[in-house]
């Protein structure tokens, strides 16, 4: 049965995710303990909720066109509090030390590691198509010659295993011989496994994300780099715009490419449209698309609609004066989206095409590019796309 759309992830751990990822914000909001004169604040009209800012701090990197966050409370509260960033050691939760922590573990217990046994696998699998594509390149080598000299052509598959091509239900990887296996346990000392391990990984979050932790619920302070510093919100500005061009700076902007085409500005759009929806929402590029979106996040449920940015042009004469080269400008052509919505499909995801429409520079001021105020001009719209199974939508 094939599984619904958004379905539940299972696993022993429901319960404890319940409770470890409860908050979708970094903001907490607490409710004193009533009394008389909460009470009569509230007949006042006056709330006694208090907002506990965890103030998290990160630094500019333009290279990388992200903020690092290195402190792990940080790390930890952002990613739980909204699942914002990722590890830059890890898939999505920044999990470098506790896996190898559970390495260490494994190790000295004799066991393999999942990434471990996820590699051998690989290997495995790698070696059975090598074998598979010897074994079919000799027989047809075989079938020729004995074409040529007139003789009957002995089967692929006969009795004594002579040229037989290996299928995956029946073939076993051979045994090594060679001495390059792991080393016995006696020849690491127990000192190295004693070693602390020291943290390197960091949690990376894109400009988008920053932005709106920053601009939005004001609980991330980002650094400069080369000063360390806090940035102001109009360095913070300047340089996010910035680093989409090859001469990135912090302190001030090119005035030849203060534009509404900016990615980051396009970009920021469609984050800020679907997380003030509810959304909680991820890179794509595992499916083709630009974002995945989650009802809650992605250790509650799989994505269920996939996102692909297409800007729109309100005047014309702008995309042909751009420096930049938005994706998805051009009509599509019919195979890159039939493929598109084929993949997505495949996975249990809608596809969904959101149209962003660039304001014309003619018709804004451009002054208004130099705060964020100019998200205004600014529309979103959306249309859904889902590929026909005739053998399915029978009903």
């Amino acid at each position: 049965m094939p599984r619904s759309r958004g379905a539940h992830k299972s696993g022993p751990r429901r319960n404890e995710n319940n409770r470890i990822y409860a908050d979708p914000l970094p903001l907490l909001f607490s409710h004193p303990e009533p009394t008389r004169l909460n009470s009569i604040l509230n007949l006042l009209g006056l709330s006694t909720t208090q907002v506990l800012n965890p103030h998290c701090e990160g630094y500019f990197d333009a290279t990388t066109r992200s903020v690092w966050v290195s402190n792990q409370k940080d790390s930890l509260i952002l990613w739980r509090r909204g699942f914002f960033g990722k590890g830059d050691l890890s898939r999505s939760e920044p999990s470098w030390l506790t896996r190898q922590i559970n390495a260490r573990k494994s190790r000295a217990a004799g066991q393999m590691t999942s990434e471990e046994v996820t590699a051998k696998r690989r290997e495995e699998r790698k070696q059975f198509k090598f074998d598979r594509a010897q074994a079919m390149a000799a027989a047809a080598a075989e079938a020729e010659a004995a074409f040529a000299e007139g003789r009957e052509v002995h089967s692929a598959t006969s009795a004594d295993g002579t040229r037989s091509i290996p299928s995956a239900a029946t073939w076993k990887p051979q045994r090594q011989t060679s001495n390059e296996g792991p080393a016995p346990s006696e020849d690491f000392p127990d000192e190295l496994d004693e070693e602390p391990l020291e943290d390197v990984e960091h949690l990376q979050l894109t400009l988008p994300e920053a932005f709106f932790l920053l601009w939005n619920i004001d609980c991330l302070t980002v650094h400069d780099p080369n000063t360390d510093a806090p940035m102001t919100l109009q360095q913070v500005w300047n340089a996010f715009r910035n680093a989409q061009t090859h001469h990135a700076t912090v302190s001030s902007f090119p005035p030849d490419l203060n534009r509404f085409d900016n990615p980051f500005l396009v970009n920021y759009v469609v984050y800020h449209h679907y997380r003030s929806l509810g959304w909680v929402i991820k890179g794509g590029i595992k499916f083709c698309v630009d974002y995945l979106l989650y009802k809650r996040g992605p250790v509650f449920h799989h994505a269920e609609f996939a996102i692909v940015v297409c800007p729109v042009y309100e005047d014309p004469a702008d995309q042909e004066s751009s420096p930049y080269d938005l994706q998805n400008t051009s009509p599509f052509e019919w195979s890159w989206l039939s493929t598109i919505n084929r993949v997505n499909s495949q996975v249990q995801k809608t596809l969904i095409l959101t149209y962003v429409t660039v304001p014309a520079q003619s018709r804004v001021a451009p002054d208004i590019l130099s705060s964020p105020a100019c998200f205004a001009h600014y529309s979103v719209r959306e249309v859904v796309l889902k590929r026909f199974i005739p053998a399915r939508m029978r009903d």
